[in-house]
């Protein structure tokens, strides 16, 4: 089968679907191509949203008109303004919901999704992107492509790098492992690096099923929407905080706790945590791990496929594709994935009908994140100051949080957002 649509969006993450919105709302033709048979990637599992610098990125969003995402988040939020070590006025929607409303979201906005989809085949001619085709032989033909396939794996990476295959929410034996866009067209992608300087970082929580909790423990969850359980001293490990994804977890407090949130199941803000210790503790005697499923011995590697890019989230060396997510930068997070999955979805779709790309001013937290976090063609900081591959990026924490803090960017004043918004002449600039 053969199809073209204006916009092409392989991936159907947090990125994928955001990039999708604002392409259709350009006018354009819009489909994404996901490789299982669910959108959300990580958000099938992730759950949190507005905690800390994240307010103020979503706030922005809607002031902008590409904040529909955020909307539905919150309408599904189980809890809201929860505080837990590090974070504040978190949000945490339910991963039950998520993923059924997001799709009846795409399909009301005329948006084509083609499920099952591993795209692994491309034709490109001098950077320019012509066609991609998935492994049971669809070919889509497109003006302008977004590689929203994330970083995640495949096994064989996590093998390298990490603790092995987790049987995670990837799940690459069902569909088959994640294949980059970007490496097939010979564009050059980086790892990001940990603490220790090995490359790659472990993705940051398991769930455990909440049947399997205590009812006191249950209880606390369903009414605060948060618990932390003292962990015996012969338990802690504060080794493997050097290998989250998400160093604004990487505090003292998640080694000495454990610290669950309530997002449908019980999330634990931990990368792993052997089994046989977690029934130890007093509460979880029955506790059984609903995602990854051997979250006792390790979770899935990610942040290994940066692609260089520009603030238009265009490729570097591309005509016309553009990145988003993991893909864009040392990102991590689905307001992050959300943010940067908005512009490149709003360029490709204006990309395609021949109008001029747009950025989002350096004064504005988003606009100032996408600059802040891009890499060069050689893997450096795209900007003086950067961080480049040396840490993980996010509004929630790390060093971007504290950038933004420096900046006076940090707020939950609506109001002074929407304000600061117009006055940078973003007011509605999505919906235009």
């Amino acid at each position: 089968m053969r199809t073209f649509h204006q916009v092409v969006v392989i991936g159907g993450g947090w990125s994928g679907v955001s990039a999708a919105l604002t392409a259709k709302k350009t006018g354009a033709d819009t489909a994404i191509c996901e490789r299982a048979d669910m959108l959300l990637g990580a958000g099938l599992v992730g759950g949190i949203m507005r905690n800390n610098g994240r307010f103020v990125a979503a706030e922005e969003c809607i002031a902008m008109g590409c904040g529909e995402l955020f909307e539905l988040a919150d309408s599904i939020s189980r809890h809201k303004d929860v505080d837990f070590p590090g974070h504040r006025h978190a949000s945490l929607y339910d991963v039950h919901l998520a993923e059924p409303a997001v799709r009846a979201l795409l399909l009301k906005s005329g948006i084509t999704l083609y499920m099952q989809k591993r795209i692994t085949r491309i034709e490109h001619q001098e950077g320019k992107l012509i066609q991609v085709e998935s492994d049971d032989g669809y070919v889509f033909q497109a003006d302008s492509f977004v590689d929203a396939t994330g970083s995640s794996g495949p096994p064989g990476m996590c093998q390298r790098l990490g603790n092995g295959c987790a049987s995670c929410i990837q799940r690459c034996p069902s569909f088959g492992p994640r294949v980059s866009i970007a490496k097939l067209m010979g564009l050059p992608e980086y790892m990001a690096c940990r603490r220790q300087y090995a490359p790659g970082a472990m993705s940051g929580s398991c769930k455990i099923y909440k049947e399997t909790l205590s009812q006191s423990i249950r209880s606390r969850l369903d009414s605060e929407g948060m618990v932390i359980i003292p962990v015996p001293g012969s338990m802690i490990n504060h080794d493997k905080l050097d290998s989250k994804v998400c160093q604004q977890y990487a505090l003292p407090e998640y080694a000495q706790s454990l610290i669950l949130l309530d997002t449908g199941h019980a999330k634990l803000m931990t990368s792993y945590f052997p089994l046989e210790h977690l029934r130890k503790i007093q509460g979880l005697e029955n506790a059984r791990y609903a995602d990854p499923l051997a979250g006792g011995k390790g979770n899935s590697m990610r942040l290994t496929a940066t692609t260089p890019r520009f603030d238009t989230l265009l490729a570097a060396g591309a005509q016309n594709l553009f990145v988003a997510g993991e893909k864009a930068g040392i990102c991590v997070g689905h307001t992050e994935a959300i943010v940067t999955g908005a512009v490149a979805g709003r360029n490709a779709g204006l990309l395609a009908q021949g109008k001029p790309l747009m950025t989002i001013p350096g004064t504005l937290a988003t606009g100032d994140f996408i600059n802040f976090t891009a890499i060069d063609e050689h893997g450096n900081p795209a900007v003086a100051g950067g961080y480049g591959l040396a840490a993980s990026h996010t509004f929630a924490g790390s060093v971007y949080f504290e950038r933004m803090k420096g900046l006076g960017l940090y707020t939950t004043d609506k109001h002074h957002i929407r304000s600061h918004v117009r006055q940078a002449g973003m007011e509605g600039v999505f919906d235009s």
